[in-house]
């Protein structure tokens, strides 16, 4: 793929971020796949695609709930002559906003490092939580946990309400908590309809003339866990709509989760890739090969 000929901005572990002028920012999700904080060798054909789509159908759904930064994801929009095929599909036209300098972390049940923090405190995110809770379990409501926002290779850091204040400001925060449990609700809800839970996820939101705005990517299979509601059962953790075949692989070598990072075979790469196209297909009831750029 081409490197579009607009200013380079960023890079991240999957977006390359470019200025499209007039205010407006050129996303561009490539198929780079990261696990561990560990950007990987192979790259997920099509997972760039899968998150675009996944990100602009929630867009759409949740217009009327929060305003948005998308404007187009058309190839006939970019502020380019001649624009490279394989972009289609996978490259998000926005506005561009303030970002806020937090991850809006929403969790919906007792997994990940929140179920690792509880084992060993009996707190999530600082808070105590009752006694007696399995892993997978069905929290209560959702509870907002945000964190700053690492590099490259660096894990983000869990920040206390009191520390999110200090960042953004009472007001800000609250809006940003409120917006952000808000979203995962309705998200959640439709995705229960039509068997997916989702676990956990998190929001990027900025400012756009004093409006808090949704960002980024949207309840994808990156920013969030997707189980099959089938598979869930407290005590156990179900098979995610994300990279699980990808980090099972990981998970049975004798790898230190540092670069440099191993191989994947095919079979993984194939198996990886499945699971991101059935999880945009059970959660929008589109198929992925209706959306541009794919074979």
């Amino acid at each position: 793929m081409a490197e579009p000929p607009l200013p380079h901005l960023s890079s991240g572990k999957v977006r390359d971020i470019y200025d499209a002028g007039e205010g407006r920012l050129l996303l561009v999700a490539s198929d780079r796949m990261s696990a561990f904080d560990v950007i990987l060798d192979e790259p997920i054909p099509d997972k760039g695609r899968v998150l675009t789509a996944m990100s602009a159908f929630w867009f759409e759904q949740f217009a009327d709930v929060i305003g948005g930064h998308m404007i187009s994801t058309d190839l006939a929009d970019l502020p380019l002559d001649d624009p490279d095929p394989d972009l289609a599909g996978r490259v998000m036209l926005c506005r561009r906003a303030e970002m806020l300098p937090i991850e809006c972390i929403v969790r919906g049940y007792l997994t990940g490092s929140a179920w690792k923090e509880y084992r060993t405190s009996g707190t999530m995110h600082g808070a105590a939580l009752p006694e007696g809770l399995l892993e997978s379990a069905q929290l209560p409501e959702p509870v907002f946990t945000p964190s700053t926002k690492g590099e490259i290779g660096e894990h983000d850091v869990n920040l206390s309400w009191a520390e999110t204040v200090d960042l953004v400001g009472i007001e800000l925060a609250e809006r940003a908590r409120d917006a952000s449990i808000r979203i995962y609700q309705e998200g959640a809800a439709w995705a229960a309809e039509r068997g997916i839970l989702i676990a956990d996820t998190k929001f990027e939101l900025g400012l756009i003339d004093g409006e808090l705005i949704l960002a980024d990517e949207v309840l994808t299979s990156d920013s969030s866990r997707f189980w099959p509601a089938e598979d869930w059962a407290p005590g156990s953790t179900p098979p995610s709509f994300d990279k699980q075949p990808l980090r099972d692989f990981l998970n049975g070598l004798d790898w230190d989760k540092t670069p440099p990072p191993p191989s994947l075979g095919p079979d993984v790469v194939a198996a990886t890739r499945a699971r991101y196209v059935e999880g945009y297909e059970r959660i929008t009831g589109r198929r992925f090969s209706d959306w541009p750029g794919v074979a």
